[in-house]
């Protein structure tokens, strides 16, 4: 570039000397560049001042010296945060003459008692600039502290000294620290503290630290309905607790909860865990480190990651089911309530706001504690380990599924609108209001024939089906989505399948299995509910499905008829009602032999009809076995069936013969 072009250049500014060099000293900067220090100027960075102060008490409390914290909320914007430690140093520091040490901590960036470990082996305060920039950032600062039996004070206006240390008295039952203060309105304009979130903090901190008693006061103005004027926090069970009351009375797939707490080799701190896995919510996620919230999770979520996937994957492999090798952290992760806290030596976070831990011993830490004790939690309890291990194998298969999905290429396109209804499907009209509405799956064209004669055409549907159904069971994901006749049933329902199954889409009140009384019905009836089982166990935990109890026999004596859904039945009404009269029994064959009369009258008409409805057990524990007992009767290994029937053979016959 000439140096004619240059010139001709726009320039910003003007003489560039030394007399352009500004040196910011003391607190300025903070003021100058909050954003720098607590991450902004907004609700968050404003909390995060009472969450510094607070820290600084914990850290008393952590280290064994303090076993009480007071946080009070006045009108007028005032927190103050009290606890019964140590109490900050008052005499003079030996590197600022005539200063003293609580003066030197609350106006210097970078000083504290954090940095050599001597007087704190593990805090949340690690870079020496938190009270001092909470001091900077407010209008009013007080610190008290009561310390060889005598009680010092000194104040501060944004960050500025108003005159010396001053001592005001002999006070022989107390000490500690005592930090008040007023954020500034000129840095954060007209924010107040919300009473609601510093309460839930007290309250989070006293769940992190079993030793510490929190009492939280404010004015009664600031109470209300969720936050009230006084309250006492102290948990003795620490994270269980906390865990306990977060997942409330969600059912979860254990009823034990996963917790527990660990110390780390060669005195490198401590971890503590509470997991729970709650069937129908998203779940959270809580990590801490030396008390303090990191948000981002990091390294020891790593470890407890890792440590947890290990683990399913040994136990899926100890009762062999080879495809646990599978599981990956999100499929254990995934809608859990997860609390997690660890204490170390000197942690690194990745900013001032400690929102993730990058410390890279955390994560090797935390996965050698925790992984011993989640072996024992699975392998203690197998019903309890094969209902968590199920569930997280429920969640790797859908995600296996949408991977599939997402790797085929679609042959029809996908923002067709209109509603797509299989051919072979006979709909309802849906008119009759006040009524519900039901889908019949019946076998075969002749049955189909006759189920639409017999139907109330308003309020009732038919879809017949080919032969048997699919065995989804033992079929691959490609194979079910390849099927025909599943495609039609899906295409019906109109609500989805798997994760995508939404009950509220369903498009009937009632899906009812129709199949003949006889051996080859009930296979169809049972291929047909361990598809709804596997692809939309929503619709039959809601209790949407059932099943039809056609006749299998009907008597007739004279003028009188009955009917009779199978040997026993028959055997109970020729014994009974048509006892010492000649009866003709006919048998039907099928659905379709039946003519539309009698199949309204048995089977489909609501009033004479009897549905048995397919339902799943509440405890997940159970529903885990339930889908074992499909695997093991429907699955691909017919060793399993044959087992099955070995062992259960005398079960059969002593009921025929109690029979």
């Amino acid at each position: 570039m000439s140096d004619d072009l240059f010139n001709a250049l726009p320039k910003g500014g003007g003489d560039y000397d030394s007399s352009s060099i500004e040196v910011l000293e003391g607190l300025e900067p903070v003021r100058r560049r909050p954003g720098m220090y607590i991450g902004g100027t907004d609700e968050r960075a404003f909390h995060h001042l009472a969450a510094e102060v607070l820290d600084n008490a914990m850290d008393e409390a952590v280290a064994g010296h303090a076993n009480r914290i007071e946080m009070v909320l006045e009108e007028g914007n005032r927190l103050t945060v009290t606890d019964n430690g140590r109490g900050i140093p008052v005499d003079e520091h030996p590197k600022f003459p005539g200063k003293s040490t609580l003066e030197v901590i609350m106006t210097t960036l970078h000083s504290g008692g954090k940095f050599s470990g001597k007087a704190y082996a593990t805090s949340g305060g690690l870079h020496g600039v938190g009270v001092s920039v909470v001091n900077a950032l407010s209008s009013d600062t007080r610190v008290e502290v009561a310390r060889n039996k005598e009680v010092y004070a000194q104040d501060f206006v944004r960050g500025l000294p108003q005159g010396g240390l001053q001592k005001l008295g002999p006070t022989p039952n107390r000490r500690g620290t005592s930090v008040s203060f007023v954020p500034d309105h000129e840095i954060f304009g007209d924010r107040v503290f919300i009473p609601k979130r510093l309460f839930k903090l007290a309250r989070s901190k006293a769940y992190l630290f079993a030793g510490v008693e929190i009492r939280w006061k404010c004015a009664a103005s600031l109470a209300s309905e969720d936050v009230p004027a006084e309250a006492v926090f102290q948990f003795p069970g620490g994270l269980a607790d906390h865990l306990r009351e977060q997942v409330g009375d969600r059912e979860c797939v254990t009823s034990d909860f996963f917790t527990g707490r660990q110390d780390f080799p060669d005195e490198q701190g401590r971890v503590e865990w509470a997991v729970a896995w709650p069937l129908w919510s998203d779940g959270s996620t809580s990590w801490y480190c030396n008390t303090v919230p990191t948000p981002d999770g990091g390294t020891h979520e790593q470890g407890l990651r890792t440590a947890l996937t290990r683990s399913l994957r040994g136990f899926g492999e100890l009762v062999g089911q080879k495809k646990a090798k599978d599981i990956t952290a999100d499929d254990v992760m995934t809608g859990s309530e997860i609390m997690l806290s660890v204490f170390i030596r000197e942690p690194q976070f990745q900013s001032q706001t400690k929102d993730r831990l990058t410390s890279p011993e955390a994560a090797r830490l935390v996965e050698n504690a925790v992984r011993d004790h989640f072996d024992h939690f699975l392998a203690d309890n197998m019903e309890r380990g094969r209902a968590l291990l199920g569930s997280v194998m429920e969640r790797m298969d859908e995600r296996l599924r949408r991977k599939a999905e997402r790797e085929v290429k679609r042959k029809t396109a996908t923002n067709a609108k209109k509603l797509r209804l299989p051919g072979k499907l006979t709909d309802c009209s849906g008119e009759k209001e006040g009524v519900e509405t039901e889908l019949f799956i019946v076998e075969g064209d002749s049955a189909g024939g006759s189920a639409k004669q017999a139907r109330d055409r308003k309020t009732q549907a038919i879809l017949p089906i080919r032969g048997k159904i699919l065995n989804v069971a033992s079929a691959s994901a490609d194979k079910i989505r390849a099927n025909s006749e599943i495609a039609d049933l899906a295409l019906a329902l109109g609500c989805g399948m798997r994760k995508d199954c939404d009950p509220a889409l369903l498009r009937y009140d009632r899906v009812v299995i129709m199949t003949d009384a006889d051996v080859d019905g009930a296979h169809i009836a049972t291929l047909l509910m361990t598809f709804f089982f596997q692809e939309m166990s929503e619709i039959v935990r809601q209790g949407h499905l059932y099943l039809a109890q056609p006749p299998l026999y009907r008597l007739t004596a004279g003028k009188e008829s009955a009917y009779a859904r199978d040997d026993a039945q028959r055997a109970e009404m020729e014994a009974g009602q048509f006892k010492g009269r000649k009866v003709e029994v006919s048998r039907f064959k099928g659905l379709g032999e039946m003519n539309p009369g009698q199949l309204r009258e048995t089977t489909m008409n609501p009033a004479t009809r009897s549905l048995i409805r397919i339902t799943l057990p509440q405890e997940h524990e159970q529903r885990f076995a339930v889908k074992e007992l499909v695997e093991q009767l429907m699955g691909r290994d017919p060793a399993h069936r044959f087992n099955f029937i070995q062992n259960r053979a005398g079960e059969v016959d002593r009921e025929l013969i109690d029979a």
